[in-house]
């Protein structure tokens, strides 16, 4: 997608729109005594107001809207009803605490019609079949990881720009602009959010903001270029091309997939309540010891280097690419090990 004059306007736009919406939120939330209080099982330390991220889906709304896509694209319609299940549960989460049974079955349902409403724009039956499922777990995943994950102060929103920034420069058609506007929604409500904040984004955002993610991902992964040299290969192999191209799109939020399935396989694996609150996280132990600013930029600096690997790798031939990809990998569950092993309680 082109870097415009137009484009820019429309990204000032939406982070002012999301500035001025999450305020809103914030004072809702302080009149409304929608807060967090401090807790064994949190990393913060002052009861602060939470559900911010309505903010970042109201935002995203009005880019949705602005594009009006709705009826013409099965999978832009599936995208907008997924952000509306996926937040409106985490904005009713917040307000009264619902089942982790009840949560997930919403999550998957959005996560369900994403996928068919992406795979019907699949010519090939194979493949459409193949990224119908990629696309169910991926969003169900993510959902849940961004959830995880949004434990510090301004680690979900700053780590979601990094990771859309593939999806903007290389999507094409709505999906880099809506990716534009996602990331343009998450600037606007970092000056809440970091580097000390005043409010929390919730399940609200969190959730509606890893499953928008997940589905740029998707929507990504359909579209990556293939490099000349390899186009023949890609047409014998498509399905072998769809899972390269997820293990690339994957880079930008491997930090936040590595973290969130290691620690939360070792809790099953000790046979502990995975599903609460708990503070075992990478992030979080090493926010208990660097402060949350300098850990959130940390994860910055991850996102951003695999984002710039994505960008890479997509022109390589197909073993540097996925050495390069199991390598970043290995380096991130090598980063979780030594920061469990030094500084975990």
């Amino acid at each position: 997608m082109p870097w415009s004059d137009p484009v820019l306007l429309f990204a000032c736009a939406f982070a002012v729109a999301s500035l001025i919406l999450t305020g809103v939120a914030f004072l809702y939330g302080r009149r409304a005594r929608l807060v967090d209080e401090p807790g064994e099982r949190r990393s913060h330390t002052q009861t602060t107001v939470r559900g911010g991220g309505i903010g970042i889906v109201l935002t995203l709304g009005l880019v949705m809207l602005v594009l009006r896509r709705f009826i013409f694209d099965p999978p832009f319609a599936a995208f907008a009803i997924g952000v509306v299940l996926v937040g409106g549960i985490g904005w009713v989460d917040d307000h009264r605490p619902l089942s982790p049974r009840v949560r997930l079955a919403v999550h998957a349902l959005a996560s369900l019609l994403f996928a068919v409403g992406l795979a019907v724009t699949v010519a090939n039956t194979t493949v459409a079949i193949a990224s119908g499922v990629l696309a169910f777990a991926l969003c169900l995943v993510l959902t849940n990881v961004w959830n995880f994950m949004d434990g510090i102060d301004g680690i979900a929103a700053s780590s979601a720009v990094l990771a859309v920034v593939p999806a903007a420069l290389l999507a094409g058609d709505y999906w880099s602009l809506l990716a534009v506007g996602l990331a343009a929604a998450c600037i606007g409500f970092l000056p809440w959010n970091f580097p000390r904040a005043r409010l929390f984004m919730g399940d609200v955002g969190s959730g509606a903001l890893g499953f928008a993610v997940a589905a740029l991902a998707m929507a990504t992964v359909l579209q990556l270029p293939v490099p000349a040299m390899l186009q023949g290969q890609a047409e014998e192999s498509p399905l072998f091309w769809l899972a390269r191209n997820a293990i690339l799109v994957s880079l930008p939020f491997a930090p936040f997939l590595v973290d969130a399935s290691m620690t939360l396989g070792r809790r099953i694996l000790r046979r502990e309540p995975w599903w609460m609150p708990h503070v075992q996280h990478s992030y979080q132990v090493a926010a208990r010891r660097f402060g949350h600013p300098r850990v959130t930029l940390g994860y910055v600096l991850l996102a951003a280097i695999g984002s710039v690997g994505t960008l890479w790798l997509t022109w390589c031939e197909e073993i540097v690419s996925l050495c390069s990809a199991t390598f970043w990998y290995i380096c991130l569950v090598s980063i979780w090990l030594v920061t469990q092993r030094r500084w975990a309680k």
